[in-house]
Order: structure tokens, then sequence, then C-alpha cells
């Protein structure tokens, strides 16, 4: 008997031991990256370059890098830029995705089955081959270098997936919560916002986060359709230091961890939301 029990212990222990191996494993292999490019941007150019000696951690730390991005390159315009279409055009995307999503879920029409596959196959198509017919469809209607312009792009861009997922999170939400604040008076919208939405919180959030990051991150729309330094985004801007003959490496590492902390910063707040709304919204009940 004791025998079994120290066999199943042991197992047990084993079987621990394996799994938590794997996640350290992969835990190192996703943080390592971010730890070289934090070292890299507390080096000089010298240390950075010299490939004879490789350092993992600064011999000479320094801020430099950091100075002559602010100083040199405009960072802080970039940085403006990129919150200020990331939570807009997140803002909008929420806001359409919750009408679109309830219509989806709630109505029955004509074609619907088919404008919800339609929303599928867009996310089939890559995004680069409609890149030149909307290039020259956008200088037909002035709308290159435009704020008007990004910000189309943008929202269109996030709607088919967010209005989908959307559509799943009102699907688990039970009519009759509906049905009871429309006898209690209040009008569909009113039932929507005050009854249904704070109950959809977790949903909304993981969809805001989505768009968010999906802009925050966007290099090709803005190398396109922009040719203005004040139109240019973090990635767009950071593009900037990479040249023919050579790559500032230490203002490009610099660069990509100040891009790096409003993302972690934000999931950190909303971890919990955005990892309850994605399982809410993936199975129907």
């Amino acid at each position: 008997m004791r025998r079994r029990r120290y066999k199943k212990s042991l197992k047990h222990t084993s079987f621990v031991v394996m799994h938590v191996s794997i996640l350290v494993f992969f835990l190192v292999f996703v943080l390592a990256p971010v730890y070289w490019m934090f070292i890299t941007s507390l080096k000089t150019d010298k240390e950075i370059v010299n490939v004879r000696n490789i350092t993992y951690w600064p011999q000479n730390p320094t801020l430099d890098n950091y100075k002559r991005l602010f100083d040199t390159l405009q960072f802080g315009v970039y940085i403006k830029n990129s919150i200020y279409f990331a939570v807009v055009s997140a803002l909008f995307v929420v806001m359409i995705s919750i009408f679109g999503g309830y219509s989806l879920a709630r109505y029955k029409f004509k074609g619907k089955m088919q404008f919800i596959l339609f929303l599928l196959i867009t996310q089939m198509v890559p995004g680069i081959l409609v890149t030149i017919p909307m290039y020259l469809v956008y200088l037909k209607l002035s709308l290159t270098n435009t704020y008007t312009g990004l910000f189309i792009i943008y929202i269109i861009g996030q709607l088919p997936f967010c209005v989908i997922t959307m559509r799943s999170f009102f699907q688990r939400i039970p009519i009759s919560l509906e049905e009871s604040a429309r006898v209690e008076g209040c009008s569909r919208i009113q039932a929507i916002f005050r009854i249904i939405v704070p109950i959809l919180l977790p949903g909304i959030v993981a969809v805001f986060v989505f768009a968010f990051t999906a802009v925050w991150n966007d290099l090709m729309t803005g190398i396109i359709f922009t040719s203005r330094n004040a139109l240019r985004t973090i990635p767009v801007g950071m593009r900037g230091l990479i040249g023919k003959l050579n790559v500032q490496w230490g203002e490009l590492t610099a660069g990509g961890i100040v891009a790096l902390l409003p993302t972690v910063v934000m999931f950190a707040f909303v971890q919990r939301f955005v990892v309850s709304g994605l399982t809410a919204g993936s199975v129907k009940e």
C-alpha cells in the first residue's frame, strides 16, 4: 500500500516538474529577446557593435540612446499619434461591434448567414492584396496623409473579427433579461446599455484590447498612406532608424522598449477581463 502511494506521489511529482520545466523554457524563450533589447538600449554604440566581446550586461549603462530618441527623432510625436489612433479607433470599433454583434445575435433577416460568412472570409484575405486598390481610391478622394483616411482603414480593418466576436458574447446572454427590462419600461437601447453591456464588460474589454494592439502595432498602413512626419506612429518612425548601410541599434532598441511599456501596463490592468472575455466568447451555451 505504501509502495503504491509512493509510486503515485513520485509520478505526480515528475509530472509537475515536467510541466514546470516546459513553462520555464517557454518563459525564457519569450523574455530573452526583451531582455536583450533592454540591455542593448543601455549600451554605447561602441559596445553594441563589438561582436568579439559580447556582454550580457552593459559595462557602462547609459540613457543616451533614449535621449537621442526623443531629441533628434521627435519620438514624442510618434507616441502621441500612436496613442491617439489606437484609443480612438478601438473605441469606435467597440461601439460599432456592440450594435453589429447585437444585430447578428438577436435579429433574423435575409442574407444574415451570408453576411457572417463574408465577415469570416475577409479574415482570410491578406491585407496587402487590397492595398494597391485602396491606395488608388484614397488618391482619388484625397484621403492620403489625413487623419480621416487613417481612421477609416484602422476601424474597417478590425471590425469583421470584432463584430463576430461580439456576436458570440451576445449569444451567451439570455434574451429573457432584455424582455424583463422591456417589461419594466426600458427601450431596446436602454436595455442594451443598462442591462447587457455591464454583463458583457469582459468581452468589451477583450475587443478593445484586440483593436488597440492591432492599431498600435500597425506598420504597413502608416508607411503606405502617409508621408508626413506629423502623422507617423511609433512603428513607422522606428523604421527610419534602419538605413541602407547601417542600423541605429541603440535608438531602435530604446524605441522598442518605450513602445512596449503602454501595452504591458494596459495588459497588467485588464488581464483578468481579457482572459474571462475571450473564454466567455469561445463557446456558445
